[in-house]
């Protein structure tokens, strides 16, 4: 009886690991929350398998929905199962149900673990030819940062996640609207000027697809189209970093 949680990466077929592949055929119960083509690839491989997608409903908050899917998977462990559930990217990144169900099973005495998958923002990097390592990166959700005490720190390349969900209080909808797009950017301009260079960034999700990256000055955000899976990349400001002379000096007296 153990719970194992696999993510089947971004671009559908090119990013599943042999890893992955091995525990969906070697569970008795595998459950599913991907889309519809991969679904269907899923079954394929495992006929038998449950997908976690009816647990959403018609204005039913997905704070609810979450907690059906993991009390699905709960159900599966105690009726002693080997249980594997398949999300999509990495199954720990943007994701309620896999860290639920793994906290709850652990805390039942169940042995449940985590196998990581290609993400989002694995991808971006190698789409945009962005390196974290050269300025820092911060990485937030778009609402999360609209509505919490947030200090950014310009010089520093600036990840907004699931910009088309911004200010979503009721976890209900599944987009967004242009005043609440104008209430992040209005946010966003205490630390950048209107003019300030910004991108739309979506994974492909399919092998013969590209990825979106559209080019666009901040102002102009919330006039542009945005969907559940849009990431917004703000470069850093152009200005260098300024040198900390305190710590230098400390750190020359130590060579």
């Amino acid at each position: 009886m153990s719970l194992v949680v696999v993510g089947l990466g971004i671009t559908l077929g090119r990013h599943l690991s042999e890893r992955c592949l091995s525990e969906i055929a070697s569970a008795d119960t595998v459950f599913a929350l991907v889309d519809g083509m991969a679904l269907a690839w899923l079954k394929t491989q495992r006929p038998d398998l449950q997908s976690l997608h009816p647990s959403y409903g018609d204005d039913k908050s997905r704070r609810l929905a979450y907690r059906e899917m993991t009390d699905t998977i709960l159900a599966a462990l105690n009726q002693g199962k080997q249980v594997c559930a398949v999300f999509y990217g990495h199954p720990g990144v943007f994701a309620d149900v896999p860290h639920m169900a793994i906290r709850e099973a652990r805390a039942l005495g169940f042995v449940a673990r985590m196998e990581a998958g290609i993400s989002a923002e694995a991808c971006l990097y190698a789409d945009l030819g962005l390196d974290p390592g050269q300025r820092g990166v911060q990485s937030m959700e778009a609402t999360q940062f609209l509505i919490f005490k947030r200090v950014i720190d310009p010089s520093a390349l600036l990840l907004l996640w699931q910009v088309g969900l911004t200010g979503d209080l009721t976890l209900k909808r599944f987009d967004t609207q242009q005043a609440k797009l104008a209430l992040l950017v209005e946010k966003l301009s205490q630390y950048y000027p209107p003019n300030h260079p910004v991108i739309l960034y979506e994974a492909a999700q399919l092998p013969i697809g590209t990825h979106r990256e559209e080019h666009l000055a901040l102002g102009d955000l919330p006039r542009a189209q945005t969907s559940q899976i849009s990431t917004l990349v703000i470069a850093p400001l152009t200005e260098p970093l300024a040198r900390d002379e305190i710590w230098i000096k400390r750190l020359e007296a130590l060579q």
